[in-house]
Parts: C-alpha cells; sequence; structure tokens
C-alpha cells in the first residue's frame, strides 16, 4: 500500500501536494524528457553547422524531430526504461529510443550523429541545470513573488 508512510521522503510524502507542480522538471520522467530534449536539440546544432556528413538532413525534420520531447509520453519514457533493462545505461536507452525514431522518420542514414562527440555526463550535465532553470522561471520564481 502506497501512502506518505512509505514514500521515500517527506516531499514526495506529506508535502506531496505542494511539490506537485515540480514533477514536470525533477521527476524521473522529466529527466528522461530532458535527456531526449538535449540529445535532439544537439542533433539539430550538428546539422546546423558546416558538418558535410549532415548537409543531407532536410531541415522540415526539425519540428518532428522535436515533437520527440514536446510530445513526449509516458509510454515513450516506458520505451526508455524498457530499452535500459538491456543497456543498463540510461543514457543509452535514450539514444536508441531516438535512433529508433529516427527510422520511423526515414533519417536512419544520420543516427550515428545521435550522441556524437557526447559522453553521458554531457547530457545529464545539461539536462538538470535545463530542468531548475526551467523550474525557477516557471514555478518556483513566480510562487515567490506572489
Amino acid at each position: 500500500m502506497s501512502t506518505a508512510l512509505h514514500a521515500i521522503t517527506p516531499v514526495d510524502g506529506r508535502y506531496a501536494s505542494k511539490t506537485e507542480a515540480l514533477s514536470q522538471y525533477f521527476s524521473e520522467f522529466a529527466l528522461i524528457k530532458y535527456r531526449v530534449r538535449v540529445e535532439i536539440e544537439y542533433f539539430i546544432a550538428l546539422c546546423e553547422s558546416d558538418l558535410p556528413q549532415l548537409n543531407g538532413v532536410d531541415h522540415k525534420h526539425f519540428k518532428a524531430l522535436r515533437g520527440l520531447y514536446k510530445n513526449f509520453t509516458t509510454a515513450d519514457a516506458q520505451k526508455i526504461k524498457d530499452i535500459e533493462k538491456v543497456t543498463n545505461h540510461d543514457v543509452k536507452a535514450v539514444e536508441y529510443f531516438i535512433k529508433e525514431a529516427f527510422e520511423a522518420l526515414g533519417l536512419s542514414q544520420f543516427q550515428e550523429f545521435i550522441h556524437f562527440g557526447l559522453t553521458s555526463q554531457d547530457i545529464n550535465n545539461t539536462s538538470v541545470p535545463l530542468s531548475v532553470k526551467e523550474a525557477l522561471e516557471e514555478v518556483i520564481c513566480p510562487s515567490i513573488e506572489q
């Protein structure tokens, strides 16, 4: 039985109603979504650079690529968690999820540029500060100003 008494911390226990708005920034779901966002935006930045190997990426695909994180669902997060059970690596699971999406979008020839030149720490060290920044701007500071 799940109750506030079984929560890991008081934050997700007795204070859950006060911190609920922050779950979209700091939950495991949110972290996965931010990782997808960072990977996608990095790939788009590579496409906008002068890498000749990416000259063939039609910029019309950018909207669909951004849709991967803008329309991110619990099912998407679960799919990544399922991949993680095989890879035993959370960020690698995100990479594989995006590679599958590239296949569906007809971009499979560019899959090797997902996570190109990056480490997992690059992804995490960008995702977490981005979540903090957005939580501050969208929830924390506005609530302090009230």
